[in-house]
């Protein structure tokens, strides 16, 4: 009776401590994005209790009687944190460190927070970049976002490209950290410059359409905002290799040193890459490079400097072939005309070298409580060359047409490598000695220079106001110089007035010899307000950019026109907007904003010299968009509808050589107008903590509002008729080429075990029209190729262990799972083929084309001590 009356009791006692479970809730979220960390765990600190956080962050946990214990929260790419708590009670927002977060480093552009910034935005945070970013290109983990698109064009190393709603490459910014880092002349993003950001990376934003970025010269498609690891907050690192398809081998090592008692913290990371390239020829080799030290100056006051880059080479295949060639060659899609060898070592025709590092000084001052500056002084100095190989006349092999063009020698038929040998041999019999063929380096120095600093003050509880100044300096020189002579003994250039008849040898200059510089001064202001469930903000700014050539061949040395003056061109933006959280589940907001853009320095200057182009103007764009937003632990969702009016596009001048005189014509193209507007969607799912869905689609309308022209067509020779024009172009209601109007995914992630997950995400791509020039476009009733649809799927599994008490993980990704044969960039070269539209149709021995990438295996294997 008694034993049965204790354990009565017993009973009663543990039951009274089961349900005395103390409930903790909370929200884990990124301390600078404010994104929810989906998938951080929380346990209790020395149990094996442990719950993930749901689709906004949030998680709820029992913790038994007492009542009291140590929460620790972990995710990848972060710092850990440890919270004691006791009782049941909502920790509200627990923000975690990216593994960089320690001495809070100044990022001067703004991110996007969620139910907050009006603006349409997608993130990719550091554990996605480890999981599936191995064997892609870096801009290609942003496909499964809504209205952006990424290739690889001829498939070479770093030579992808990205678009945002329609907006080419050009008009897409790329921020590392705040700072611009797009080619200043053609507004181009080149990736291969930064090949080692996925090492590197805590987070990447993209940014649609206005976007929350403050600086003053503006992007019109949308804002790529990268923010790098920089300084660890405890010592440590990582040791990577990765194996990969086509000989891809890649080795990383990155070391840091932690935050000392005395205020100092250093890191670096070291990572070297090579391989054979997807097609023949496309061999490249590569080291990237991280470093970063920091100093706490005091309680409010910090300094960081850092410097990263990538130098590397490799080759391209810068012919675009017709797709019945792809069809006849023995290596199918990966034919590649443009290498050979040479004394029994493969060599490419065309081969990219480049080193651009790029150096930051970041402060970070809190003022009081109420203000903050935060300033960055940064500089870049980029020293490399595109070498390709010519004939006499200075003219690449570009023919749709094997063994046209330049007709190069080859080893056997017109689908067979160059036979570099028997060039040497040609030049050989040269009676006077001058080249036939050779290889020229087409060199592009420069440096770069500029500030940014931002002062932001804050008013009350509601309102931050926001200013700012962003100066840049930039000077680019151009030139040509041999680089191999082939056996020959000179090239003969006359394109030195200063030097006419030149003999020139190897590494001597030729051809052209000019320099751009380019200063822009901008000042920008923003109020922002936030209060309840209503936040907005209207954005202000301002600029001027100066725009001066100097020209070393084209005049005499005491030619005052070998210089020009600053042209200068004002360029402004308007934007603002509002976001209104209706409850804790739904948000509404929209944007507006018109901005003035200054032309690229392309535009302005003709001929190859220092000729004023009269009709280059401003480009203009009005945009708006609405958007919805649904948030809750297992499902969120987002509906945008844009439309954007871009008018007075430029286009890149057009050269070519005029057959009766030998003059060099230049055909330029500007009062392009476009119209941007389209429908997205993206959602999570989470019906089970182990499983993640993900979707999206994006339905665009990208095409013309008018026609343009005449195209205005000017000569480098005074023989030739000079300001002739062309037609009027007959472009209205065509499609803007170059990007999928239509793109779709489906992605997946299941835990199958608590240290294993698998992936996997489908993409469609429908409605691709091809590139074409609009100014080829002389006749009515023509339609630019378009690209068949196609669909690819990814695989990827990670394995996570420990092994000495160091945490390691094993990564196996497969791309184009399918082997899907497909076309991934294509070139109309028509319009006004034969005079008339009708003599000219788009056929499969008619337009130029690059095929997809193939089936690719990687797998990898990471340390971290």
């Amino acid at each position: 009776m008694r034993i049965s009356l204790l354990l009565f009791f017993a009973l009663i006692i543990s039951g009274a401590q089961l349900f005395a479970q103390s409930t903790i809730t909370g929200k884990l979220l990124d301390s600078k994005t404010k994104e929810p960390l989906i998938g951080a765990t929380v346990s209790i600190k020395g149990t094996t209790t442990a719950v993930a956080a749901s689709l906004d962050g949030s998680f709820k946990l029992k913790i038994p009687a007492p009542g009291t214990g140590t929460l620790v929260f972990k995710y990848i790419g972060y710092t850990d944190k440890e919270v004691s708590v006791s009782g049941s009670k909502n920790l509200g927002s627990i923000l975690l460190e990216s593994n960089s977060g320690a001495l809070a480093e100044v990022v001067i552009n703004s991110t996007v927070i969620d139910r907050k910034t009006p603006i349409a935005v997608s993130t990719v945070n550091a554990e996605f970049i480890e999981e599936k970013g191995a064997g892609q290109e870096f801009p290609e983990l942003l496909k499964e976002s809504p209205g952006v698109m990424a290739t690889r064009t001829g498939g070479g190393y770093g030579d992808s490209r990205v678009s945002i709603r329609g907006f080419s490459n050009s008009n897409v910014a790329l921020l590392i950290n705040g700072i611009p880092v797009n080619d200043v002349e053609t507004g181009r993003i080149f990736w291969n410059d930064w090949a080692g950001l996925s090492d590197v990376t805590s987070s990447m934003q993209v940014q649609r359409g206005l976007g929350a970025s403050k600086v003053a010269a503006p992007s019109l498609g949308g804002t790529i905002g990268i923010t790098t690891r920089s300084t660890d907050v405890v010592p440590g690192g990582y040791l990577t290799q990765s194996i990969g398809s086509y000989g891809d081998t890649k080795t990383a090592v990155s070391v840091s040193s932690g935050l000392t008692n005395k205020g100092w913290a250093t890191s670096f990371m070291l990572a070297k890459r090579t391989g054979d390239g997807n097609a023949e020829g496309l061999y490249y080799s590569g080291y990237s490079y991280f470093f970063n030290i920091s100093k706490v100056l005091s309680k409010t006051q910090n300094l960081a400097f850092n410097v990263m880059g990538a130098t590397q080479s490799h080759g391209q295949r810068f012919t675009y072939n017709s797709i019945n060639t792809y069809r006849i060659s023995p290596q199918g899609e990966r034919y590649n005309g443009d290498y050979g060898f040479y004394n029994g070592e493969v060599l490419s025709a065309e081969q990219n070298y480049y080193n651009k590092p790029l150096a930051a000084l970041n402060h970070n001052w809190t003022i009081n409580e109420s203000t903050q500056l935060a300033t960055v002084a940064y500089a870049s100095f980029g020293l490399g060359a595109a070498r390709y190989m010519t004939n006499a006349t200075g003219s690449p092999y570009t023919s749709l047409v094997p063994g046209a063009g330049s007709q190069y020698p080859r080893t056997g038929d017109i689908y067979s490598p160059i036979d570099f040998n028997a060039i040497v041999k040609n030049n050989l019999t040269s009676q006077d000695g001058s080249a036939q063929n050779y290889f020229q380096n087409v060199t592009n120095d420069h440096q770069q220079y500029g500030v940014l600093s931002t002062l932001k003050k804050r008013f009350g509880e509601s309102i931050d106001l926001i200013a700012g100044v962003d100066a840049r300096y930039y000077e680019g020189q151009h030139y040509y110089t041999v680089q191999d002579l082939l056996g020959a003994q000179y090239l003969l250039s006359t394109a030195d007035k200063n030097n006419l008849n030149y003999h020139a040898k190897i590494g001597d200059k030729f051809n052209s010899n000019y320099q751009y510089d380019i200063a822009s001064e901008g000042l920008f202001l923003q109020a922002e307000y936030s209060k309840n469930s209503l936040s907005a903000f209207v954005s202000l700014a301002g600029s001027n950019t100066g725009n001066k050539r100097i020209d070393y061949f084209t005049y005499l040395n005491n030619n005052p026109d070998r210089e020009t003056k600053y042209i200068n061109f004002l360029g402004f933006q308007a934007k603002g907007g509002a976001n209104y959280n209706i409850d804790k589940s739904n948000n509404v907001f929209f944007n507006i904003g018109v901005l003035q853009r200054p032309p690229l320095v392309s535009s302005i200057f003709l001929n190859r010299d220092n000729t004023l182009n009269p009709n280059a103007v401003p480009e203009k764009l009005f945009s708006y968009e609405l958007g919805y937003g649904f948030r809750s632990a297992d499902f969120t969702a987002n509906v945008n509808l844009y439309r954007s009016t871009y008018k007075d596009r430029s286009v890149t001048p057009k050269t070519t050589v005029d057959q009766t005189t030998g003059a060099t014509l230049t055909t330029n193209l500007s009062g392009l107008n476009e119209l941007h507007q389209g429908i997205e969607i993206d959602a999570k799912y989470r019906p089970v903590k182990e499983v993640q869905l993900r979707g999206m689609i994006s339905i665009g309308d990208w095409h013309y509002i008018s026609n343009a022209g005449p195209a205005q067509v000017t000569s480098d020779n005074p023989i030739a008729v000079q300001n002739s024009t062309q037609p009027e172009l007959f472009i209205k209601g065509l499609k803007v080429g170059d990007a999928a109007q239509t793109t779709a995914s489906l992605g997946l992630d299941v835990n199958i075990l608590p240290k294993v997950k698998v992936g996997t995400v489908y993409n469609y791509y429908a409605r691709y029209t091809a590139y074409y020039n609009p100014a080829n476009i002389t006749h009515d009733g023509y339609q630019a190729y378009q690209v068949p649809n196609y669909s690819l799927f990814d695989l990827n599994g990670v394995f996570r262990f420990t092994i000495a008490g160091l945490e390691g993980s094993f990564i196996a990704n497969v791309n184009n799972l399918f082997d899907t044969k497909y076309i991934g960039d294509a070139y109309d070269q028509a319009g006004n083929a034969g005079g008339k539209p009708e003599f000219y149709q788009n056929t499969a021995s008619t337009i130029g084309v690059f095929y997809g990438i193939g089936r690719t295996y990687t797998t990898t294997l990471r340390i971290k001590f």
